[in-house]
């Protein structure tokens, strides 16, 4: 009979995969969905701190810690991870500062929001403890299995255009950072690439517009 480990590392799941800031991410909703499916039995469980009886660890010198457990065919394994804003620093109860190329920048304090959300992708890299997606965790593109199991077509790729200084394009985007100022220059980069690739000239163009 094939084990967890198997079942779950022949499943591709390239078409459900997000990269943001060097990190991937996989949609739990979906990851769990799969699991289910192939085994009903399976369980999960946020690990709460005995202290506090809240679903988090929290260290004032290191910030925020969630951890799961899933349980599939009698077999358990923990996973943990850091509460971390869109830059990849790790939140605290209370704002703070640290130093860039481009000047200061805050992370701001950590809201429940942040923490539900890092339980979620939390559980995800626990099922690739499993096998699920455990091949991009070791960066791989595909699964080592010869049989791909295609949950659903793959998603078009659309080809982003490059955003250059001086171009109507370009009188858009410093409108939306006058307006957006607030959010800082993470947060602003991370919304621009949806829609253009930014150059590192570029980059440093949006940051002088922040100051």
């Amino acid at each position: 009979m094939t084990n967890v480990f198997e079942k779950l590392s022949a499943i591709n799941v390239n078409d459900k995969v997000e990269k943001k800031n060097g990190l991937t991410y996989l949609s739990w909703a979906w990851a769990w969905g799969e699991v289910k499916k192939a085994f009903p039995d399976a369980t999960y469980n946020v690990l709460s701190d005995p202290q506090t009886s809240k679903p988090y660890f929290y260290d004032e010198n290191l910030g925020y810690m969630v951890m799961t457990s899933v349980t599939i065919n009698g077999e358990t394994l923990e996973m943990w991870l850091p509460v971390m804003d869109g830059a990849n620093k790790s939140m605290m109860a209370k704002p703070y500062k640290y130093s860039t190329r481009y000047g200061d920048k805050t992370v701001e304090a950590a809201t429940m929001f942040d923490i539900n959300k890092t339980i979620m992708r939390c559980l995800t890299k626990n099922l690739a403890m499993f096998g699920l997606g455990h091949y991009i965790y070791a960066g791989e593109d595909i699964p080592e299995s010869e049989t791909v199991v295609q949950t659903t077509a793959p998603v078009e790729t659309v080809e982003l255009e490059t955003l250059k200084v001086g171009t109507q394009n370009w009188s858009r985007v410093e409108s939306y950072i006058a307006a957006n100022k607030s959010l800082g220059l993470d947060k602003i980069v991370q919304q621009l690439e949806r829609k253009y690739k930014l150059t590192a000239a570029v980059q440093k163009e949006i940051a002088k517009l922040i100051k």
